[in-house]
């Protein structure tokens, strides 16, 4: 951890838009002594709406004067706006944990990106329900645990997983080919990042791809979102498509489907480890 890391923090803010609120934020970090080094707004209205504001700003002694930032700012600032707003310290490097099952390519690129220095975070460890991927994980020098999950035992296989994964900031579903558990997506509210196709009619079941092909898709995609109990119908963070035509053959659909899930659960899951990301509801508000 660099100097410039150790002092440099990350203010997320949601209110009510009212006049005076860039002001207000800008002049508490300038009598702080912090500079601005980033920010990023958005108001859904223009007269009345909902403000969102992300502020990337450093200042010395940043670790030993968090406390008292925190408190002034609550005090001075976010009460006269009635904000909701938390304020991350990069050098707290987040956790994560990644559940997966036997299709390795969303994996493998998130932990490349890891290796490569491309995802600011600690990969804790990865756990699957099939031994099929232990060696490649451990390759890389991440821990590999394995909880089957079936009808019978979905309580208990959720509560060890919930177990191996606490210490964790957000858990990762890279192609995890189970339904959670409601109760262990509660314990873990807006933690949970999943990665599926979006086809254009969207295909349900097995071989997807398949049906996509027989249908004659002109689009195929990936979603990137928070997981909530509503099965695949929680923020959305990212997406991408790509154009195929009547030529394709399921295999290159599926190559070249996984190549967009790969690269839209990266860019979901780096977003969220910067800061970039405020959820409103069952939208999301996401500063690039």
């Amino acid at each position: 951890m660099n100097m410039t890391t150790a002092n440099t923090a990350r203010l997320l803010i949601t209110c009510e838009d009212k006049p005076g609120i860039v002001q207000a934020v800008s002049s508490f970090l300038y009598h702080q002594g912090a500079n601005i080094t980033a920010l990023d707004q958005y108001a859904t209205e223009a007269q009345g709406g909902r403000y969102f504001m992300r502020v990337e700003f450093e200042l010395d002694h940043l670790q030993s004067r968090r406390e008292s930032l925190l408190q002034t700012f609550a005090t001075n600032v976010a009460e006269r706006y009635e904000m909701q707003w938390r304020l991350a310290l990069v050098s707290d490097v987040k956790k994560v944990g990644i559940l997966v099952s036997k299709v390795d390519h969303a994996l493998l690129e998130l932990l490349w990106r890891h290796a490569r220095g491309g995802l600011p975070c600690e990969i804790t460890k990865v756990v699957s329900n099939h031994p099929d991927l232990k060696e490649a994980v451990e390759n890389f020098g991440i821990p590999f645990e394995v909880v089957p999950v079936n009808k019978e035992n979905k309580r208990e296989a959720y509560a060890k997983i919930d177990e191996l994964m606490q210490g964790n900031d957000l858990l990762v579903l890279a192609r995890y080919m189970q339904i959670l558990d409601e109760e262990f997506v509660q314990k873990w509210e807006m933690k949970i990042i999943n990665i599926h196709h979006s086809f254009l009619p969207a295909f349900v079941g097995a071989n997807p791809y398949k049906q996509a092909h027989e249908k004659g898709v002109k689009l195929i995609g990936a979603t990137a979102h928070y997981v909530t109990a509503d099965l695949d119908q929680g923020p959305i963070i990212e997406q991408d498509v790509e154009r195929v035509s009547h030529d394709f053959t399921v295999d290159q659909l599926r190559e070249l489907g996984q190549d967009v899930e790969r690269n839209v659960l990266a860019r979901a899951v780096k977003w969220h480890l910067e800061d970039r990301i405020i959820v409103d509801g069952n939208k999301t508000v996401v500063f690039q």
